[in-house]
């Protein structure tokens, strides 16, 4: 097995267990972070027990790289599986479409319907898979994607590509009309946040129970709050998506105690 992506990528994490859980080698290609970001993550520790190999790249040689890795194990007697980062791809695309049906099936065995559904969107695979699924079903709701990091055009266009890709029969403009990719609440770069996202993410621990990160779900849960509020939205039922990364939430909880610390320090 062979993917792409950061320290913090659950992608990564996922892909590194999948491989050890089926006695795989797993080689992880990532980008060099810069300095204050670079530090192990729950997630780059769990893919190191998993036994997964990291080969880290300024991020404008991370191409080659994947290229060069794939051929080097090719000429050696292997035969890599590629996975793009993000399992970006109709393969991708495919589990959330499944995931789509899924919602389904719960929405008629507990009489309910969703008119939204928010989540955090990265790559565009899961948005892609949940479009899909939703123009596969004929169905009327909103399915909004907060971005994490990347803005428009380019996010709502690899998004619109990939349902395209995964659905080639479908009119172009049907598509486009039915993919909404927000930007608006991106707070700095990727895996940046602000005071009031970390808020968010302590309420949403405290009052049910449930871990977000700052990366992703962190960022779209307050993202769906703000979009909620920006746009009026009342009486309706909204599905929030989580799609994991629970370790990223205890780097964050670990990250912060280390801050108070230090300030503790100073402070003395």
């Amino acid at each position: 097995m062979v993917t792409y992506g950061s320290t913090r990528s659950n992608h990564c994490r996922v892909v590194a267990n999948m491989a050890a859980a089926r006695s795989m080698p797993c080689i992880l290609i990532s980008p060099e972070e810069e300095e204050e970001s670079a530090s192990p993550t729950f997630n780059s520790i769990y893919t190191e027990l998993c036994g997964a190999e990291r080969i880290q790249v300024p991020v404008d040689e991370v191409h080659d790289t994947i290229e060069d890795t794939l051929d080097k194990l090719r000429r050696a007697g292997k035969k890599p599986y590629f996975i793009p980062g993000g399992g970006h791809g109709n393969t991708g695309t495919r589990a959330y479409v499944q995931c789509y049906d899924e919602i389904c099936r719960q929405e008629k065995a507990m009489d309910l319907h969703f008119d939204s559904i928010f989540f955090a969107s990265g790559t565009g695979t899961t948005q892609a898979g949940l479009v899909a699924g939703k123009l596969r079903h004929g169905d009327a709701r909103d399915i909004i994607g907060i971005s994490i990091a990347r803005k428009n055009p380019r996010g709502g266009n690899v998004v619109v590509d990939s349902v395209r890709e995964y659905l080639p029969e479908y009119d172009p403009e049907v598509i486009r009309e039915n993919v909404v990719f927000d930007d608006h609440y991106i707070s700095g770069s990727y895996g940046g946040t602000t005071k009031e996202e970390k808020a968010a993410i302590k309420e949403a621990m405290i009052r049910w129970g449930i871990p977000l990160d700052t990366t992703y779900t962190g960022k779209a849960f307050f993202g769906m709050e703000q979009y909620i509020r920006d746009h009026g939205v009342t009486g309706r039922t909204i599905l929030f998506l989580h799609t994991g990364g629970a370790p990223l939430f205890f780097d964050d909880l670990l990250r912060e105690e280390k801050d108070r610390s230090g300030e503790m320090g100073e402070t003395r």
